[in-house]
């Protein structure tokens, strides 16, 4: 199952069904979430009120997201039902936000070893679940609703343990992994097929302002408890180790680690965030210590 490559809407113009009928087309992700849906009615009975309501009984995969996500962040101040129309709207107006939902989930089952169902990230994965409300939230931020992603980034941080800025970029394919801590900044760029781990920060160095928070290139891959900080870039199919301090650029396929980082190899894996490889070699941890 693990090997089984998916098949997601590659279209951009068509990832999107609306919310309010049902798809037209052939859709095999949600042909696929809706038969492991099923099979958990079969396994866990006490389950059925969840999948039901979250997968049965909704019209397509974009609304299963949008209705379990605004699930989880909804409170008496801001009910789930508002998030639902936000999603709605959003949905509507930009397609590729559902492009990205179906990315990031396909991200998860491909490269996450605990993971081979869609049904586990889109019930209870919270780092899937974070990258979607940021999704509502940028688009909030970019249409003159900023008080409304504001509270989103808040109920985030709140509900799922991260802290999003509803400013900053995120691509599509992008897997956070536990998802606990992570920070990313408002002029933070992160590209598409990133992975990242729990704990990591991209961050600013102190006060200044304007553009001050890195630049993630597509495929890099991002070890627990890492921290990047300032306007710097961190080149395509990079490394960041686990623990390691990053304040100076780091090039393209390289691997970088320590307190502060610097380079430990130049031979990498050719795709780091998809292979999830965060073995640097024995040699690699000789050549480096931890200073402060």
């Amino acid at each position: 199952m693990k090997g089984t490559q998916l098949v997601m809407t590659a279209d951009r113009r068509s990832a999107m069904v609306p919310l309010d009928r049902e798809p037209e087309v052939l859709d095999p992700l949600w042909t696929r979430l809706r038969t492991e849906a099923e099979g958990v009615l079969i396994n866990e009975p006490a389950m059925a009120s969840l999948v039901l309501t979250t997968v049965l009984n909704q019209t397509s995969f974009e609304a299963a997201v949008a209705y379990r996500v605004a699930s989880r962040l909804g409170d008496p101040a801001l009910p789930a039902d508002m998030i639902i129309d936000a999603f709605g709207k959003a949905l509507r107006t930009d397609r590729t936000i559902g492009f990205g939902f179906r990315a990031d989930i396909t991200a998860v089952v491909e490269r996450d070893p605990a993971s081979d169902r869609l049904i586990e990230p889109l019930l209870f994965f919270k780092g899937f679940h974070a990258l979607q409300t940021h999704r509502l939230a940028h688009w909030s931020w970019n249409n003159e609703r900023r008080d409304f992603a504001l509270y989103l980034q808040s109920r985030s941080s709140e509900v799922f343990q991260t802290d999003i800025h509803p400013a900053a970029r995120l691509g599509h394919g992008i897997f956070i992994d536990h998802a606990t801590g992570l920070v990313v900044g408002s002029t933070a760029v992160v590209e598409d097929d990133v992975s990242m781990l729990q704990d990591v920060t991209l961050g600013g160095t102190g006060k200044e302002i304007g553009d001050r928070h890195p630049k993630i290139r597509r495929g890099v891959l991002i070890g627990a408890g890492a921290k990047i900080l300032g306007n710097i870039e961190v080149g395509q199919c990079a490394r960041v180790a686990a623990g390691s301090v990053v304040l100076a650029p780091v090039p393209p396929n390289t691997t970088v680690a320590g307190v502060p980082a610097r380079v430990v190899s130049t031979n990498g894996s050719s795709e780091p965030a998809k292979s999830m490889d965060q073995i640097i070699g024995e040699m690699s941890y000789a050549a480096f210590d931890y200073t402060i």
